[in-house]
C-alpha cells in the first residue's frame, strides 16, 4: 500500500465479493506481502437488527465493534461484489507474520464532467495519447481506454468516479478490470517524449477531470480534537480495564485506592492526549506545504495557482531564486541545484538537468537525475534553451516521495519481535491463572458464608491482582531511558521500539565511501594514455599538457555555484581543484563561446617556462550533461572551445564499464593489469574516455544529443587514481563486531578489487582466511549462465577480466575455514535470477558486494532478512535510502538531528556508532526481560498475599495496596531500568523468547520461594502465644487490623524490593547494580522505612491498619525471614544463570536450529560450498 506498490488488479476475485492480491514488496515503505480487499453494500434487514441489537444491549455492542471492526460491517452489510460495494474490509498480512491486519474504508462517489472518456481532440493529438478520465492506461495492464463506473449512478450523461482512501493513498475503480487502482500508477507507461510533449500544460476540461481523479495536491495529517482524542484513548482495552478495576476497588471499599489510581489514570491520559496532539500538529506543520506556483497553459499563456491546485500533467515555471518543491516533477528545460537532504539526509546539493527526450519509458528512480521530488529545497534554476525553467507535474499528495515518508511516519512498519509475542501469551496466561484464583476464592468465600454480591465483586478483584495493569507503562520505560542515552550520544532515534532489535543483530551491512572510509578524496594523480600503452602516473593533473585528457578532467563534472561557493560531489570538486581549473556561470560564461552554454572552464595562468612549448590553454565550455547515474555508474559531457573543428563528448566512471564503451583498439592490452594494480592497493579508479561529435558548437545541438549516442565508439584518455582513507574508527568497531559473531558485510557502489582492498584493510577478511571472487555470466547465444569462482590471491580476478591459462592451473589449498565471498552487483542479479537455489549459500558467505546500484542494496538486505537473518544497515543516506528503511536496523550517519531516511540517525562521522546501538539494544532487552519479570512476579506476590487472606477472610487494605503499588512498586520498576548498557560488547547476545525455560524457572522458583516465606510468617505467627485470631464473620477491609494481615504485608512489602534487586543483575549486558545510583538510593531509603514500620511503626500504624507486636523477637525473627529470602532469591538466579544453561544442554542435546541462516552454515560446515579444489564454473 505503498507509494509504489502494484494496482489491485492482479486477480479476479477467489470468491464473491473479494479480491485476493499478491503484492510485489516494496522494501523502501511497506513490509506489505499480501491484501484482501472484500466488499458489501448496505442491507435494511441487517441495518434494523443491527440497531435493535445495540438497543437491547444498552449499547454495549458498539464498544465491541470498536475493538472489532469487521463484526460491526459484517452484521449491518451484506457481502456483494467491489463493483457494487458501499464499503470495504482490507486485509493486509506483513511479510513476517501470518497475521491480517483489518481496515474498514467506504467507498466515495464524485460526478465527472459530461464526455470525460476521452479528452478533446486537439489535446490528443499534442499528447500523442488516448486518455481517459482517469488517466493515462497503464501500459502491458490495460491495453484499451478503461472508462468510470457507468451504472445506475451515471446520470444526466455525467460519469462517476468511485474511489476510495486509505492511509492517505486515493485507489480509483477501473471497471473494464473490476478492480481498485492506485491513482498513481494510471500514468504508468509514459515516455519521456510523452512528458516533453506536456510542456505546453493542461486545457482546462482535462485539469478539472484530472482534479477529481487525483484529488488534491495536499499531504495532510489528520489532527483530531481533545474529545475524539479522549474517547480514542479512554476506550482503549488498557483503560477500559482500569475502570472495570476502579469500580471494583469503589464496590470492595477500597476508596483511597480507587481515587489514586483514578487520578493518575487521569493524569497519565491527559499527558497522552497532549502528547499525541502535539507530535500531530508538529508534523502536520512540518510537511504543510502552501505556495503559490506557475504553471504553464495552452496557448502559451501562465497562470498563478496554488500549489494544492497542481495535478499530474500541470507544467511548472520555476523561479530562478529557487523554493521549495510542493510535488514530484520532471525538469524539461533548464537546470536546478537542489538540497535534498530533507529526504536523503546527504547535505551535498545535487545538480538536476532536463530530461533527455526519447521513446524510453519515464521511472522516477531510473531518472532520479532529472526529477524533482516533493519536499526538497531548489537553491537555484537556470534556463538556457528558452526564457524559463519548466518542471512537468508527475505526482501529488501522498503519492510523492515526501508523501511516502510521511506515510512510513504515520504507518510504521510493524515489528515482528518473538519477545513483544511471548508477552502476550504471558499475559494470556497470567488471566488463566487469575481465573483459577478466581474460582478458588469462590469457594473459600461461599465457605465463610459471605454475601453474594461480596463474592462476586471479591472474585473479580483477583483478576486485577494478577494482572498488572501498569505493564505497558514499565515497558516502555526501557526503550526511553535507552532512547534518552542514545541522545546524549548524538544517535536520534525515531522508531523507540526498534531499540530492542539492535539487541538482536545478528548482521550488519556498511556502506564503503562516507562510512567505513573518509568522505573527501585525495588525487594521487593521473594514468595518461599514449597510444595504447598507459604512461607513468602524473601526480600533479594540473602539469599535464593541453588535450583530451586535461579537458576531460576540468569538465566532466556537475558542480555549480552557488552564492560564488562551487558546490557538487566531493569527488567531483576534487577533481576539478587538482586541475586548477576555474568554474564560471552566466553570461560570463556565454562570452567564452560567443553563444549560450551551461557553464565554461577557465584554465590557470600558464607558467612563463611552459608557454610556447605546448598548446595554448583556452577556456572549454560546456554544452550539454548527462548527470552521474549510480544505475550506470558514469556521467559525461559535451564540450567546445574556441578554434575546435568540433565538439566532443567527455565521459568519466567506472573503469570496466568505460573500458566496454571504448573501441577495443584504444584500450591497452594491459588495462586489467595497471587497473588492479592500483585497485589492489586501496585507490579508487575513475576512467575518462572522449570522442569528437558531428554536430553544430551550439547548446541546441548538444541538448538533442541522446546518451546512447555519446557513448559509443569512445576513445579510452587515461585513469584518475584517488585515495579513500580509512576512518581511523572503521577498523577497532570492525574487528569488535567480528569478536562478537557479529557478521560485518560491506556493500558498496565502488569498484570490487577496491572493495577487496579495504575489507582485508579493515579486518572484515583477515589474512587467515579464505576469500573467493564469485563471478556470475548471464546466458549468451544459447550458452547457460555460468559461475566462476576466482581466489583473490589469483592476478586472474579483476572485476571480470581474466587470464584463461592462470584460472585453469591456479589450485586452492584445503582450508578448514569457511570462505569469504566478494561479487559484484552483476553477479548478484544472476544469482537471482539464474541460481536462486544457490543464493541462500551465497548469501551466507558473502562478505562484499561491489558494484552494487541502490535497488540492489534494497534486494540484499530483503534477500538477508529472508534467511532470517536480524540485519542493520549503516550508511550515509545517499544512495542507502531503500536499504537503510528496509534493514530492521537502519543507522544514518547525517548531521541532521533527525531524519525519516532511517529509525536511527548518528551525528557522528563514523560507524563507532553501530556497537552504541548494539550495546543499548542489547541493555534495552535484557532490562524488558528484568523489568516483565519484576512485573509479573509483582502481581504474583500480591495473589499469594491475597490468597493467603482470603482464606482467612480478610484482605490487604486500602492504604496497603497503596502503599505496595505506587510507593514501592512504580518507584523500583522505574527506577531499576536506568542501569546502562555493558561497556564493552560482549559474545552473548540476550534471549529474544520469553516464555524459555530459564525465564519460566526463575519465575517458578521465586514464586515458590515468596509463598513459602509469606506461608512461614503465617504459620510463625499462628504458633505465637499472643496470638489472636481474627473474627472472619466480619468480611475485610472491617476485620482491619489483624495480625495475620500485619505479618503477611510486612513479608511482602520487602518481597517487592528483594525480588527488584535480583531482577537487576547486570552483566553481560548492563552495568553493575551499583552504578545505578538512584535505584540504589530508593532501595535502601524504602528499605529502612519498612524496617521502621515492622520495629517501630509509630505513626503510620493507624493508616496502614497494621496490630501492635510488641514481641520484638518475633520482630527480629520476621527480619531473619526476609534475610533468609533475600539470600535465596539472589541465590536462585545465580544458580540458574551458571548452572542450567549447562543441565539443559546435558538432558537436551542443541538440536538443528530453525533459523534458516544457522541451517546453512551447518550445511556448509558438513559440505563446504565453494569447493575447496580447483576453482571453475
Amino acid at each position: 500500500m505503498s507509494a509504489d506498490s502494484s494496482p489491485l488488479v492482479d486477480s479476479m476475485a477467489s470468491s464473491y465479493g473479494t479480491l485476493t492480491i499478491g503484492m510485489p514488496l516494496d522494501p523502501l515503505s511497506s513490509s506489505v506481502s499480501s491484501v484482501r480487499l472484500s466488499g458489501y453494500c448496505g442491507s435494511p434487514w441487517r441495518v434494523i437488527g443491527y440497531h435493535a441489537l445495540v438497543w437491547l444491549m444498552a449499547g454495549v455492542p458498539l464498544l465491541l465493534f470498536r475493538w472489532k471492526p469487521a463484526w460491526g460491517v459484517r452484521l449491518r452489510f451484506q457481502p456483494c461484489c467491489l463493483a457494487r460495494a458501499e464499503t470495504l474490509v482490507i486485509e493486509i498480512r506483513d511479510k513476517e507474520d501470518s497475521s491480517w491486519q483489518l481496515y474498514i474504508v467506504q467507498v466515495q462517489t464524485e460526478a465527472v464532467g459530461e464526455g470525460s472518456r476521452e479528452l478533446p481532440p486537439q489535446t490528443q493529438a499534442e499528447d500523442g495519447r488516448s486518455w481517459v478520465a482517469v488517466g493515462a492506461v497503464p501500459e502491458g495492464v490495460w491495453k484499451d481506454t478503461a472508462p468510470l463506473h457507468s451504472g445506475e449512478e451515471a446520470v444526466c450523461g455525467q460519469q462517476v468516479l468511485r474511489y476510495y482512501l486509505f492511509r492517505g493513498q486515493r485507489y480509483v475503480w477501473i471497471e473494464a478490470q473490476q478492480a481498485f487502482c492506485q491513482v498513481s500508477l494510471l500514468d504508468q507507461g509514459r515516455t519521456c517524449d510523452d512528458i516533453h510533449r506536456s510542456r505546453s500544460g493542461l486545457g482546462l476540461h482535462d485539469r478539472a477531470v484530472r482534479k477529481t481523479v487525483f484529488g488534491p495536491n495536499t499531504i495532510s495529517v489528520p489532527v483530531r480534537s481533545y474529545p475524539q482524542l479522549l474517547v480514542d484513548e479512554a476506550l482503549n482495552p488498557y483503560y477500559g480495564f482500569q475502570a472495570f478495576s476502579i469500580g471494583l476497588w469503589l464496590a470492595d471499599h477500597y476508596y483511597w485506592y480507587a481515587l489514586c489510581i483514578f487520578l493518575i489514570s487521569s493524569v497519565s491520559i491527559c499527558l497522552s492526549l497532549y502528547k499525541t496532539r502535539k507530535q500531530s500538529q508538529t508534523l502536520r506543520d512540518m510537511v504543510k506545504l502552501s505556495v503559490r506556483v506557475c504553471v504553464c497553459r495552452p496557448g502559451g499563456e501562465e497562470e498563478w495557482v496554488d500549489s494544492s491546485e497542481l495535478v499530474p500533467g500541470d507544467c511548472l515555471v520555476l523561479p530562478k531564486e529557487g523554493g521549495l518543491m510542493p510535488c514530484d516533477a520532471v525538469l524539461v528545460a533548464g537546470e536546478c541545484m537542489v538540497n535534498e537532504s530533507a529526504l536523503t539526509g546527504e547535505s551535498v546539493p545535487v545538480l538536476k538537468t532536463a530530461l533527455p527526450e526519447g521513446p524510453v519509458p519515464y521511472c522516477p528512480e531510473t531518472h532520479r537525475r532529472h526529477t524533482l521530488f516533493c519536499g526538497t529545497l531548489v537553491l537555484q534554476a537556470r534556463a538556457f534553451i528558452g526564457p524559463h525553467v519548466l518542471a512537468v507535474v508527475t505526482r501529488t499528495g501522498f503519492c510523492t516521495a515526501k508523501g511516502g515518508l510521511v506515510s512510513s511516519i504515520l504507518h510504521p512498519r510493524p515489528i515482528n519481535f518473538k519477545f513483544y509475542k511471548d508477552s502476550m501469551k504471558f499475559v494470556a496466561a497470567l488471566s488463566v491463572l487469575a481465573l483459577f484464583g478466581t474460582i478458588y476464592s469462590i469457594f473459600i468465600l461461599h465457605r465463610h458464608r459471605a454475601p453474594v454480591n461480596e463474592i462476586v465483586v471479591r472474585a473479580l478483584d483477583l483478576v486485577t491482582v494478577v494482572v498488572p495493569p501498569a505493564l505497558p507503562a514499565a515497558m516502555t520505560v526501557c526503550t526511553l531511558y535507552a532512547q534518552s542515552r542514545l541522545r546524549r550520544q548524538g544517535i536520534f532515534c525515531i522508531h523507540p521500539l526498534r531499540i530492542n532489535l539492535g539487541g538482536k543483530l545478528q548482521l550488519v551491512c556498511f556502506d564503503k565511501t562516507g562510512t567505513l572510509t573518509e568522505d573527501g578524496l585525495d588525487v594521487m594523480g593521473v594514468v595518461p594514455l599514449q597510444g595504447q600503452a598507459f604512461l607513468p602516473l602524473v601526480p600533479e593533473p594540473r602539469r599535464l599538457p593541453m588535450g583530451p585528457l586535461l579537458r576531460a578532467l576540468a569538465t566532466c563534472h556537475a558542480l555549480s555555484r552557488l552564492q560564488d561557493t562551487l558546490v557538487g560531489d566531493p569527488m567531483d570538486l576534487k577533481m576539478v581543484e587538482s586541475t586548477g581549473w576555474v568554474l564560471e556561470e552566466g553570461l560570463a560564461a556565454d562570452a567564452a563561446l560567443g553563444t549560450q552554454v551551461l557553464a565554461v572552464m577557465r584554465p590557470p595562468v600558464q607558467e612563463p617556462q611552459r608557454q610556447g612549448m605546448e598548446e595554448p590553454l583556452v577556456p572549454v565550455s560546456i554544452l550539454g550533461r548527462f548527470p552521474f547515474s549510480s544505475a550506470l555508474q558514469r556521467m559525461n559531457v559535451v564540450v567546445a572551445w574556441p578554434g575546435a573543428a568540433q565538439p566532443e563528448a567527455y565521459v568519466k566512471g567506472s573503469p570496466e564499464l568505460v573500458a566496454g564503451l571504448c573501441s577495443p583498439e584504444t584500450v591497452p592490452t594491459n588495462f586489467a593489469q595497471v587497473l588492479q594494480r592500483y585497485t589492489a592497493t586501496g585507490y579508487r579508479v575513475v576512467a575518462l574516455a572522449g570522442k569528437p561529435l558531428p554536430i553544430a558548437p551550439s547548446l541546441e545541438a548538444a541538448q538533442q544529443l541522446t546518451r546512447d549516442a555519446v557513448e559509443q565508439q569512445l576513445s579510452l584518455l587515461g585513469l584518475l587514481v584517488m585515495r579513500n582513507l580509512l576512518k581511523p574508527q572503521t577498523t577497532p568497531v570492525i574487528q569488535a563486531l567480528r569478536g562478537t559473531r557479529i557478521r560485518t558485510v560491506m556493500v558498496t557502489g565502488d569498484n570490487l578489487q577496491t572493495a577487496v582492498t579495504v575489507a582485508q584493510s579493515c579486518g572484515m577478511v583477515s589474512p587467515q582466511e579464505r576469500l573467493v571472487i564469485l563471478r556470475a555470466t548471464p546466458p549468451d547465444r544459447g550458452q547457460p549462465a555460468s559461475l566462476e569462482l576466482l581466489p583473490v590471491e589469483s592476478s586472474a580476478a579483476v572485476n571480470g577480466a581474466k587470464d584463461p591459462d592462470q584460472v585453469s592451473s591456479y589450485t586452492v589449498e584445503p582450508d578448514p575455514r569457511s570462505s569469504h565471498l566478494a561479487l559484484s552487483g552483476s553477479t548478484f542479479v544472476v544469482l537471482m535470477k539464474h541460481f536462486p537455489k544457490l543464493l541462500p549459500k551465497v548469501l551466507v558467505q558473502g562478505t562484499i558486494f561491489a558494484r552494487m546500484a541502490p535497488e540492489q542494496k534494497t534486494e540484499l538486505v530483503c534477500e538477508l532478512q529472508k534467511l532470517q537473518y536480524c540485519v542493520g544497515m549503516c550508511g550515509d543516506g545517499a544512495n542507502d535510502c531503500g536499504a537503510l528503511k528496509a534493514a530492521d536496523v537502519g543507522i544514518s550517519l547525517s548531521q541532521a538531528e533527525a531524519s525519516v531516511v532511517s529509525p536511527f540517525t548518528s551525528s557522528m562521522a563514523s560507524i563507532e556508532c553501530v556497537p552504541m546501538v548494539i550495546r543499548e539494544g542489547r541493555c534495552s532487552l535484557d532490562t524488558s526481560f528484568s523489568v516483565f519479570k519484576y512485573m509479573a512476579l509483582y502481581s504474583l506476590t500480591q495473589f499469594v498475599s491475597v490468597l493467603i487472606l482470603y482464606t482467612i477472610n480478610t484482605n490487604l487494605g486500602d492504604v496497603q495496596f497503596l502503599l505496595i503499588d505506587l510507593v514501592i512498586t512504580a518507584t523500583v520498576a522505574v527506577l531499576m531500568s536506568r542501569t546502562g548498557p555493558a561497556p564493552v560488547l560482549g559474545r552473548a547476545r540476550p534471549p529474544g523468547a520469553l516464555l524459555s525455560v530459564p525465564v519460566l524457572s526463575s519465575l517458578l522458583l521465586q514464586v515458590a520461594l515468596v509463598a513459602g516465606v509469606q506461608l512461614g510468617g503465617y504459620f510463625l505467627t499462628l504458633a505465637q502465644p499472643w496470638f489472636q485470631p481474627l473474627n472472619e464473620t466480619v468480611p475485610a477491609p472491617d476485620n482491619l487490623p489483624n495480625y495475620e494481615n500485619t505479618v503477611v504485608f510486612s513479608l511482602s512489602s520487602f518481597q517487592y524490593l528483594i525480588l527488584a534487586a535480583a531482577m537487576s543483575k547486570g552483566a553481560p549486558f548492563r552495568q553493575p547494580l551499583y552504578t545505578n545510583v538512584p535505584f540504589l538510593v530508593a532501595l535502601a531509603l524504602l528499605g529502612s522505612i519498612l524496617v521502621c514500620l515492622l520495629l517501630v511503626p509509630g505513626l503510620l500504624r493507624g493508616p496502614l491498619a497494621l496490630s501492635n507486636i510488641s514481641d520484638t523477637c518475633f520482630k527480629l525473627l520476621l527480619l531473619g525471614l526476609v534475610a533468609f529470602n533475600f539470600v535465596g532469591a539472589f541465590l536462585l538466579e545465580s544458580v540458574l544463570d551458571h548452572c542450567l544453561p549447562d543441565c539443559l544442554r546435558w538432558l537436551r542435546p542443541k538440536g538443528a536450529s530453525k533459523k534458516r541462516f544457522k541451517q546453512l552454515e551447518q550445511e556448509l560446515a558438513e559440505q563446504p560450498w565453494p569447493p575447496l579444489t580447483r576453482p571453475g564454473r
